[in-house]
């Protein structure tokens, strides 16, 4: 088993967010050496369609900080590439359950665009409270209009939880003040981890990693991949998936709870034996791959076996509105809750629809779609239909 020299490295997870074609996935690969859109639709298309991860040792050389291994190693980040396409942005909230961080990316040239606003707004709505804002390519602006975005960005983040957040001018193309960013990032405080609850693991992909024509004999078992919010996950431990997998019945979808076993633990391109809450991780299960192939178990959690609560198909939410529809490009007043709307809820990694049954106050009680696993105090995104595309339109807190 490959041992990782870094692993008791301070872990950092980074959400990586903006509007479409504003330099994110460029960005990254500089601070980190990868590209993270390797799926292929994605390479054709030339957007982020799914969540894409790649990570970064930062080195401490003085007072300098780099990803060069010049200096001692200082923090493991591990990034998350989340797609700034509107059509996305049910993906973008589920990649805003797995992050501590975020960094915000402003093409200096395009300036502030409705995703950009859609996105801030989502990282309030997951409470995201450290926000780095990137103005990039600023190789392609002169200076005047640089200072001029720059002091739009300021405007913009008034009133916002990114009020005071830094903002750094970048050219990811020419590697401008990268060393600005690993600055910030080293700078950022580790959240507390609890390592003493059960384990509560969430699945944001899920794969199948064999090639066709594999031996049987090499054949890996399915592999998840995501966040261990708290807990401890060792290599040989039974665990239990839910929801799990769905079938139909009568014409009733009935969900069944997936028991497996851990196979291997992976973090970045190191095997290791254990994992603590903090940067992302890949998990192989004894699962027959088909179960986990094209992403079929995102949105599931894990935990040791019987140790997950029953799966809710009715929560209650104590919610709040923004005041306008973001993403139109244009002002638009959010309208109150209905009883019987739909509403699209992005709870962890889950993407879910409900149907509003009930008004009270702040307070409102949903019937899902699709049930999930959820816990008291967990953040929720929620989404309305507006005009053909859901729009975040406030968030909430699960209150049961």
């Amino acid at each position: 088993m490959q041992n990782n020299p870094n692993k008791n490295l301070p872990e950092l997870n980074v959400g990586v967010v903006g509007h479409i074609d504003h330099g994110k996935t460029t960005l990254l690969s500089k601070l980190t050496g990868k590209f993270t859109d390797t799926h292929s639709e994605e390479l054709k298309r030339g957007i982020t369609i799914k969540l894409g991860y790649a990570e970064a040792i930062i080195y401490k050389d003085g007072d300098n900080y780099n990803n060069q291994k010049k200096g001692e190693p200082f923090r493991y980040v591990s990034f998350i590439d989340a797609p700034g396409h509107e059509m996305l942005m049910a993906t973008m909230l589920s990649g805003a359950a797995v992050i501590d961080a975020a960094i915000l990316v402003i093409a200096a040239n395009e300036g502030i665009k409705p995703q950009t606003r859609e996105h801030l707004m989502a990282l309030q709505a997951k409470n995201i409270k450290n926000i780095i804002i990137i103005q990039n390519k600023i190789d392609l602006v002169d200076k005047k209009k640089a200072l001029e975005n720059y002091k739009d960005i300021k405007e913009f983040l008034k009133g916002t939880i990114a009020e005071n957040s830094q903002i750094i001018p970048v050219s990811a193309q020419q590697e401008i003040n990268l060393n600005k960013i690993f600055e910030a990032l080293a700078e950022i405080e580790i959240p507390k981890r609890d390592t003493e609850s059960s384990p509560f693991f969430l699945i944001a992909r899920s794969f199948d990693i064999n090639r066709p024509g594999t031996k049987i004999s090499d054949v890996h078992g399915g592999v998840l991949g995501g966040i261990l919010k708290k807990g401890l996950l060792n290599v040989g431990d039974e665990i239990e998936i839910k929801p799990g997998i769905s079938t139909k019945k009568h014409n009733e979808t009935i969900y069944k709870t997936l028991y497996t076993k851990i196979l291997s633990l992976h973090k970045g391109n190191s095997s290791v034996n254990e994992v603590t809450p903090g940067a992302s991780i890949s998990i192989e299960t004894s699962l027959d791959p088909f179960l986990t192939k094209s992403d079929s178990l995102t949105g599931c959690v894990v935990s040791l076996k019987n140790k997950l609560p029953e799966i809710k198909h009715r929560i209650k939410l104590e919610a709040k509105l923004f005041e306008e529809v973001l993403g139109l490009g244009v002002h638009k007043k959010v309208e109150q809750f209905k009883t019987k709307e739909l509403l699209m809820l992005s709870i962890n990694t889950t993407i879910t629809v409900g149907t509003v049954e009930k008004i009270s106050q702040n307070d409102i009680e949903l019937s899902l779609n699709i049930p999930i696993v959820a816990l008291k105090g967990d953040n929720t995104g929620i989404a309305r239909n507006i005009e053909g595309h859901w729009r975040l339109i406030g968030w909430g807190k699960i209150v049961e």
